[in-house]
């Protein structure tokens, strides 16, 4: 249900509009080579973490096939990233709920929604795994809930509603294929969560064959529930118009009549990044501690209780706590400062995965779930996460996550890299 549920995240539903606006129809292409990358980093990972699960997942891979410093680089960076993202989606989820209730500032809902899912990670897995089971659900029903109403209108079979055929898809490439690239760079974020996949097998009772199921099925989910919806959208309104533009979905509804679209999809959206905070809280606690485990961080972060890592639950939580005073002196701005500073990180991660996977598969010829095409795809997907980098690079407006992300990387490296020199000098060289 990770699996299933974490396909459907709020980038579907908020990112979605931009991707839009950058390609037109063409944003199709867009997310079908987004989800094609993101399809080979999860089949990359699966087969690392069938063979070796842990809840450190890709920290721990990159530490066994390129070395300590590897691991500490990726672990530390995951955990600083994944750390600012619960600060971004707790205050997404608050801007949501401030509009209900506008008399609730929106910093105390941070606080509500923190010590809330914070309470749940604490409790032990089984409640964590409760709680996601009923949001996937959730999410999986209003998403499969449009894709039949959108067929149904597509099809003219919808009583009241006009179908417009494949009219709006005659301007497939209003802006060329520059426009589908900038979608392509526009979308792809869309896709990070996946990788909690993996961290959550090592709590499963078999590890291996849930990696594998999980892997396997993705595909299909990404098909129907991302192009699916997409397909909907560009086919019954105009990829230019305004309202589709702002939130793609809304608008859709609005198109097919049904009363309080805008509530409704806000009401989706709520779910989506509250699973999104429980998700990444999760993730978070459990790198945390296997960076304990093997020596990369505080020995204290390893205490459990029922088998939930208390302390390392505890610390995660830190920086989104601390989000309930920056929402409290800029409520207005700190969703976008916060998204700025995490945006490319995501890309760190899957490099390091794709190259932990191209170097482990040395010592395992033959994994339970093995990478497609192996070692050219592997070897495409660096080259396509190396592109990407490049091209954002180039954009004026993207160049500044690229550079924080690059200058953070850059000190947890050195870091890294000083803790590896210095436990070399304190093995005593063998006579």
């Amino acid at each position: 249900m990770i699996a299933l549920g974490g396909v459907i995240g709020a980038g579907l539903f908020v990112g979605t509009g931009a991707g839009i606006a950058l390609a037109g129809p063409a944003v199709l292409i867009s997310f079908g080579l987004a989800g094609t990358l993101a399809l080979l980093v999860m089949r990359m990972l699966g087969e690392m973490t069938a063979e070796h699960p842990s809840g450190g997942a890709f920290s721990v891979h990159a530490e066994k096939a390129i070395g300590p410093w590897a691991g500490f680089t990726v672990g530390w960076t995951y955990w600083c990233t994944v750390g600012v993202v619960l600060a971004v989606e707790a205050t997404g989820a608050a801007k949501i709920a401030a509009g209900w209730l506008p008399g609730v500032p929106q910093w105390a809902w941070v606080l509500l929604f923190m010590a809330v899912l914070t309470a749940v990670n604490l409790a032990n897995v089984r409640n964590f795994g409760e709680f996601e089971f009923w949001f996937a659900g959730l999410k999986i029903a209003a998403i499969v809930l449009f894709l039949l109403l959108g067929a149904a209108a597509v099809l003219g079979v919808l009583p009241g509603v006009a179908s417009p055929g494949l009219t709006h898809l005659r301007d497939f490439l209003p802006h060329g294929w520059g426009g589908v690239v900038a979608g392509f760079m526009a979308v792809v974020f869309a896709f990070g969560g996946l990788e909690v996949v993996t961290i959550a097998a090592a709590d499963a009772e078999n590890p291996a064959q849930a990696v594998k199921n999980a892997v396997r099925t993705s595909m299909t989910r990404l098909l129907v529930f991302y192009l699916g919806s997409l397909a909907v959208v560009v086919t019954l309104l105009p990829w230019n118009d305004s309202e589709v533009g702002a939130s793609p979905y809304v608008a859709v509804l609005n198109r097919l009549g049904i009363p309080a679209a805008g509530q409704i999809m806000n009401v989706v959206i709520f779910v989506a990044l509250l699973s999104a905070i429980n998700a990444t809280l999760y993730g978070a606690a459990r790198m945390l501690s296997s960076l304990a485990e093997r020596g990369e961080a505080p020995k204290s972060l390893l205490r459990k209780n029922n088998g939930v890592p208390r302390n390392a639950v505890l610390a995660s939580t830190a920086f989104g706590f601390f989000s309930v005073l920056l929402n409290y002196l800029w409520p207005e701005t700190v969703f976008l400062l916060l998204l700025n500073a995490v945006g490319s990180a995501l890309l760190v991660v899957w490099a390091f995965i794709a190259v932990s996977q191209i170097r482990l598969r040395r010592t395992t010829p033959a994994p339970a779930v093995p990478m497609w095409g192996f070692p050219y795809l592997s070897w495409l997907a660096l080259a396509a996460i190396a592109a990407i980098v490049v091209l954002m690079l180039s954009d004026e407006q993207a160049r500044a996550q690229i550079v924080s992300t690059g200058v953070l990387v850059a000190v947890i490296a050195a870091l890294g890299l000083a803790r590896s020199a210095l436990r070399r000098r304190r093995v005593p060289e063998r006579p």
